[in-house]
């Protein structure tokens, strides 16, 4: 089976790390996204999203000619769905973009093609929504073509290697579909490649978020139990990981990312009865950034009119996503306090929220200011030095909701400091 050509359909954090996996393996690859913004950075040889290793990756794909970005899409041997699976404000997914990037396909499907679905699904994503949509060719998806879904496993700021490195799942419509699908990704993935149906392989994908999920809900939850009775979560956390058979995670302000906080809905959705602690893990993980914004004003007093420096905006550390990032909710609770909040991203300083005021440098979000929130554990913030701080704001105090900052190290500095059930 000779793939000589592929088309990658959407050129976000999986699809353009994809694309670039397979043009510098020797396949030509059309990279297509519909965005004009995306299109015209990367035709200049600039990035829209951050991931280490990736700039010097498009170069390399680039120079190997193998490479071609595109707005549209093109006949290929094979074509890999990778566009966004958001969902509406009732939680319900929104397939609108996997729908639109198959139909986009109809066109220039041929006998032996082979279509793969990436995108995080709701479970029968595959055989019911995309297999008749591309079926209206004309072709029989099985018979006539081969059909796969294969989620992406990868973690935001390893993505490049966990591509090659991580089990790959391939689930087919027929074993055949499979087959074709192992074929293609084999030419870089060095990881073991297991093979199922397209079902099942959906499963697999919401159930490894899921259960992240959960596990995050209950270490928020102990995080609320931990304030109440008056114990140093942290500390409490640390003692009980001693046991050999545990492994609590570390509270924070809140889940978000393009998955954990969106594929347990999928779940829900599809099998409400049947779900009751997904639901229960996401309510408990939505109502975070709530929790935390109000232990601040229960610390601090009244909030309104407060000047605030808030450091960090993207879902977790040392990446630029901000997708249903929990310091973003958390930041407009606080705005709609009253206060006067200045935030800043360093890893995408350019941002522009609706309703927040974002600088561009820390220097000039710290000045002025009453208050310092470190509600992303940056590196780069958790690195910080309080005494050169002291010097750039006349803020004396600091609320750490990530236990990213020695308390004892700030005060000596002269800094009230304030922390998530940390007394």
């Amino acid at each position: 089976m000779a793939f000589n050509k592929i088309c990658v359909i959407g050129l976000g954090y999986i699809g353009l790390p994809t694309a670039c996996m397979f043009a510098t393996h020797g396949i030509d690859v059309v990279g297509m996204d519909n965005n004009p913004d995306i299109i015209k950075k990367l035709s200049q040889g600039d990035l829209h999203i951050f991931e280490p290793g990736l700039k010097e990756l498009v170069e390399q794909a680039t120079k190997t000619g193998h490479l071609r970005i595109s707005n549209s899409v093109e006949p290929a041997d094979a074509f890999i769905i990778t566009v966004p699976t958001p969902f509406f404000d009732d939680k319900k997914a929104d397939m609108r973009y996997v729908e639109a990037a198959s139909t986009a396909i109809i066109a220039h499907l041929r006998p032996g093609n082979l279509v793969i679905l990436e995108s995080t699904s709701p479970p029968r994503t595959t055989v019911d929504r995309v297999r008749p949509i591309l079926e209206k060719s004309g072709l029989v998806a099985g018979k006539d073509f081969y059909l796969v879904y294969s989620p992406e496993r990868v973690l935001p700021g390893k993505i490049l290697d966990e591509l090659i490195h991580n089990a790959r799942v391939i689930g087919g419509i027929t074993s055949e579909s499979a087959e074709a699908g192992k074929h293609l990704y084999s030419h870089f993935v060095k990881g073991q490649i297991l093979l199922t149906d397209s079902t099942t392989a959906e499963m697999v994908k919401l159930m490894e978020n899921t259960t992240r999920d959960i596990n995050i809900a209950i270490t928020n939850e102990f995080c609320r139990l931990a304030d109440r009775f008056g114990v140093d979560v942290w500390e409490a956390i640390e003692l009980a990981n001693l046991h050999p058979r545990i492994n609590i995670l570390k509270p924070g302000i809140g889940v978000g990312g393009h998955c954990i906080s969106v594929d347990p809905w999928f779940l829900v959705e599809a099998a409400p009865e049947e779900s009751p602690l997904v639901l229960t893990a996401r309510k408990v993980n939505d109502d975070q950034p709530e929790f935390v914004c109000k232990l601040i004003e229960r610390d601090l007093g009244p909030l309104q009119n407060l000047k605030i420096a808030f450091l960090g905006l993207a879902f977790k550390p040392d990446v630029d996503d901000l997708r249903e990032s929990p310091a973003v909710i958390l930041a407009r609770l606080l705005t709609s306090k009253g206060v006067d909040l200045e935030a800043y991203e360093p890893f995408k300083p350019g941002a522009k929220i609706a309703g927040l005021n974002i600088q561009k440098d820390l220097s000039k979000c710290l000045k002025e200011k009453d208050l310092i929130i470190l509600a992303v554990g940056h590196q780069q913030f958790k690195t910080l030095d309080p005494l050169h701080i002291k010097s750039l704001t006349k803020a004396r105090a600091v609320y750490d909701a990530v236990n990213g900052w020695d308390k004892t190290s700030w005060e000596e500095a002269g800094f009230k400091y304030f922390g998530m059930a940390k007394n």
